[in-house]
């Protein structure tokens, strides 16, 4: 079973930066694309950021030149260093996986919660 499992959220001033990450978990397992999505309450989900197998990167314009999303495919992880937060920011994040297998299927994590304070 895969599960994925984010953790760095929290309370944060404006201005300020946090650190998400996301462990991928289970047997045999062959990652492809990840990324990073947001929902704020009212909102869609949206597109944050998202990193190939191979470390190719594509943000939303929202967060470009602010955040950065990176990977360690030896931990089956991966980041998402946040910097010059505004209270926009605020929403829970969730990372997400695709896990190649007979089909490409695409997991979740359950969220955490990120607070920027004015």
């Amino acid at each position: 079973q895969v599960q994925l499992v984010e953790s760095g959220g929290g309370l944060v001033q404006a201005g300020g930066s946090l650190r998400l990450s996301c462990a991928v978990s289970g047997s045999s397992l062959s990652i492809g694309a990840m990324g990073w999505y947001r929902q704020a309450p009212g909102n869609e989900r949206e597109l944050v950021a998202t990193i190939t197998s191979s470390r190719s990167t594509n943000y939303a314009d929202s967060v470009k030149g602010r955040f950065t999303i990176s990977r360690d495919n030896a931990k089956n992880t991966v980041y998402l260093q946040m910097n010059s937060l505004g209270p926009e920011d605020t929403a829970v994040y969730y990372c997400n996986a695709n896990v190649r297998g007979y089909y490409i299927t695409t997991y979740w994590g359950r969220g955490t919660q990120v607070t920027v304070s004015s």
